[in-house]
């Protein structure tokens, strides 16, 4: 049987971002080692963002030390949904999701019941590092359960669906949707199965979709057509990634940002250190658009307005190809 491949001209002539370039030319560089710490761990990035006005989560409250879990039943008592996570997990690891009670019990979003005990254990694992990058110790964070916005309604199975949104020296310049599936758990994972969806800049319609690197028009749990999607209030999304850049410093991050049906865009968690996945939900690749931003004249001072409406019309889908830097 044979099997597709592409060879690594072909992937330079798509300009695919590659894992070594990406860790060389845009993570080394222009993410300081120092600024690190406030993107991985969410509970710094979550009190940052309120400290710049980023509208996040609401905290209820964060779990330090093993000897206050023997008695997280009063802390849980008035709380009928909320999300449980590391603060310094990684890749949806550890990420506990209720959405609602029944008697005594938590029901998580694949609809599976808890109990308190059950609750106590998770929050000791999260304590002992076992799901922290590099295993060390961790805390433990309650926040508010982002309500679910209607206009996914059918395109994510339980779970709330993110947008990734690469943004590189304060401007975005790549964008997909994340939706939960069966396979992921309900979480939005691409490695565990969520469905990508990339999202044309300009818009934030759906320009392709895959699942498992491979491409797809229908959500494997619902049904529905992937080609349907346009996010509404694109530009504010937009708005809120690049806003990230200023609030952290990094000059190279992905941020994940939620719909609530309620409060808008919501700013998830941060990530120095952004996959590459989203080239394939995109069917193109980073790297023309980042030697684009790099060749923009350095001493440019644009506000974060002025950096979102360039790139939607930089990289407006309709166009062909990103144009020169130096013929702006």
């Amino acid at each position: 049987m044979s099997k597709a491949w592409v060879s690594p001209k072909h992937l330079r002539e798509y300009g695919m971002l590659g894992m070594n370039c990406r860790n060389v030319d845009f993570i080394n560089r222009y993410n300081e080692r120092k600024l690190f710490p406030l993107v991985d761990n969410k509970l710094k990035t979550k009190l940052l963002a309120q400290e710049y006005d980023v509208p996040t989560p609401g905290l209820k409250f964060v779990v330090r030390e093993q000897h206050e879990i023997s008695h997280i039943e009063r802390e849980l008592a008035g709380l009928e949904s909320f999300a449980l996570k590391p603060a310094k997990g990684s890749g949806g690891k550890g990420i506990l999701v209720v959405t609602g009670r029944q008697g005594e019990q938590f029901v998580r979003s694949s609809g599976a019941l808890m109990s308190i005990p059950d609750i106590r254990r998770h929050m000791s694992n999260i304590l002992a590092g076992l799901y922290s990058l590099g295993g060390s110790s961790d805390v433990a964070i309650i926040e508010d359960l982002i309500a679910f916005d209607d206009c996914f309604a059918g395109y994510s199975h339980e779970g709330v669906p993110d947008i990734r949104i690469i943004v590189f020296r304060g401007y975005p310049v790549m964008a997909m949707l994340r939706l939960a599936t069966h396979a992921s758990d309900g979480k939005a994972n691409l490695h565990q199965g969520a469905v990508g969806v990339g999202l044309a800049l300009d818009t934030g319609r759906c320009l392709k979709a895959a699942q498992y690197g491979r491409p797809i028009k229908l959500h494997p749990d619902t049904g529905r057509a992937l080609s349907d999607i346009q996010i509404s209030g694109w530009r504010d999304i937009l708005l809120l990634a690049a806003q990230c850049y200023d609030m952290t410093g990094l000059g190279y991050i992905g941020t994940d940002i939620v719909l609530d049906k309620f409060a808008g865009p919501q700013l998830l968690e941060l990530n120095a250190r952004p996959g590459l996945s989203i080239q394939i939900t995109n069917g193109r690749g980073l790297l023309p658009r980042l030697r684009h931003i790099e060749g923009l004249t350095r001493n440019r001072r644009f506000r974060t307005e002025q950096r979102v409406d360039y790139v939607m019309r930089q990289f407006a889908e309709d166009e062909p190809a990103p144009k020169s830097a130096a013929a702006e």
